[in-house]
């Protein structure tokens, strides 16, 4: 028998993927549970295993490629003798359709002339290469067929029913779509980041599938309604506080994070998300903070529970996601479940910025570089104190711009006054 592998769908979102480099090469054996390919998905390299033993027979989608989700991207036959039929089989049949797209094109139905139906798409019925090798060699027609495969796809089995043999595995009911069950997806392994490829002048360079990813969610923020607030925050005791624990391992994007994530616990409504007609309060603090990647795009690793952690471990932690994101080795609740966002461009020497809100969260934070000011102080003198500007980006719909001047007063507070206690 041979088996197709399908592209997998590896988060929500995610409608293509593209193929970072195949495991095995055509011909060699493949064990069950044994890993075949890499794909790369919006934000993450992920390794895709065998269901089947058996051997790799041909691979439809070269390393370097893109292919929808559920078509499928190379053929496994269980035997040698039937490596062969299989690149036959590749090469003769029309390439596969997908079998299962998060947002499908309307399938239209081809007539047929014995009542029944074949779902087409394009003008073409889908079928998988197996099933129209044994229609040819059956003299089965396919568009007189309803296919039993996902998203009425027609399969091996069907073809076989209709030319009156019994299939060799019991064909599932019509009216319960079964999806394709080829790969499994397992947590990636580490693996060196490709250098980045320089652009040559008027060379347009494809956006990889993290910046393709980027776009998307940043054309969906367009549709929210935001406000934002500027505040500006003495930073001389934060500053104190990280020379004092820089040697221990501790960033300042941790510091930073643990700043926020405990200002806000006194305030909810600045981590919640808007529903339809609602607010969701989240139950968790998770601090997701802006990544650039050294081959384009971005990505939020996320510190969950940050309020929970101490200062060290979150210092830790942080340095794995960063590390782990870098080389595009994250799962998806490591970059997605983040619940309030940090933007820090301060670290480029950057004074003010505003930043664009995530989908699916109310706020996110905007932090400038801490700089030398001279100021008036309290005892009407001038004086020098290290201020940084701070900007914060909030969901309009659930939140107000005197709920958002609280929570940016409260910050400054703690950091301006009982920084120390971030240590605690």
């Amino acid at each position: 028998m041979i088996h197709e592998i399908f592209m997998p769908a590896l988060s929500s979102t995610m409608t293509e993927g593209k193929i970072v480099s195949w495991v095995k090469s055509p011909g060699d054996k493949v064990e069950k549970g044994e890993t075949v390919v890499v794909v790369e998905s919006d934000k993450a390299d992920m390794d895709v295993e065998s269901f089947y033993e058996g051997y790799l027979a041909t691979i439809v989608t070269p390393a370097g490629e893109s292919a929808p989700v559920g078509s499928a991207i190379a053929l496994l036959a269980e035997t040698e003798a039937e490596i062969e039929i299989a690149k036959q089989q590749a090469t003769s049949a029309p390439a596969a359709e997908p079998v299962a797209v998060p947002t499908p094109e309307p399938v239209a139905v081809a007539a047929s002339t014995n009542g029944t139906s074949a779902p087409a798409q394009n003008g073409r019925t889908i079928a998988s290469p197996r099933a129209r090798k044994l229609a040819k060699d059956l003299k089965v027609e396919l568009s007189t067929l309803v296919g039993s495969g996902p998203h009425g796809r027609i399969v091996a089995e069907d073809v076989e029913t209709a030319a009156g043999k019994t299939p060799a595995l019991s064909k599932p009911p019509a009216s319960i779509p079964v999806p394709p069950a080829p790969v499994a997806v397992v947590a990636p392994t580490p693996r060196p980041a490709p250098a980045p490829i320089p652009a040559q002048p008027g060379q347009v360079k494809p956006m990889t599938t993290l910046q393709t990813a980027v776009v998307r969610n940043m054309t969906a923020s367009l549709d929210v309604p935001v406000f934002r607030v500027g505040y500006t925050i003495t930073t001389d005791a934060l500053d104190k506080l990280y020379k004092q624990v820089k040697s221990k391992g501790v960033t300042m994007t941790a510091l930073l994070a643990k700043a926020v994530a405990v200002t806000l616990q006194k305030h909810p409504l600045l981590y919640a998300s808007y529903v339809e007609n609602g607010i969701r309060f989240n139950a968790s603090i998770n601090v997701a903070v802006a990544v650039a990647m050294e081959d384009g795009g971005l990505i939020t690793p996320v510190l969950q529970n940050a309020e929970q952690q101490d200062l060290y471990s979150l210092s830790r932690s942080w340095k794995d996601l960063v590390d782990r994101a870098r080389s595009k080795q994250l799962q998806p609740d490591e970059y997605s479940s983040g619940t309030f966002t940090i933007s820090n461009l301060g670290m480029f020497g950057v004074d003010t910025f505003d930043a664009i809100l995530p989908p699916g969260q109310g706020s996110i934070l905007a932090i400038g570089a801490s700089r030398a000011n001279v100021v008036a102080t309290d005892d009407g003198m001038l004086g020098v104190r290290r201020q940084m500007q701070v900007n914060i980006t909030c969901d309009h719909r659930i939140i107000y711009g005197a709920d958002a001047a609280a929570f940016l007063r409260d910050l400054a507070k703690l950091i301006e006054t009982d920084s120390q206690s971030l240590t605690l």
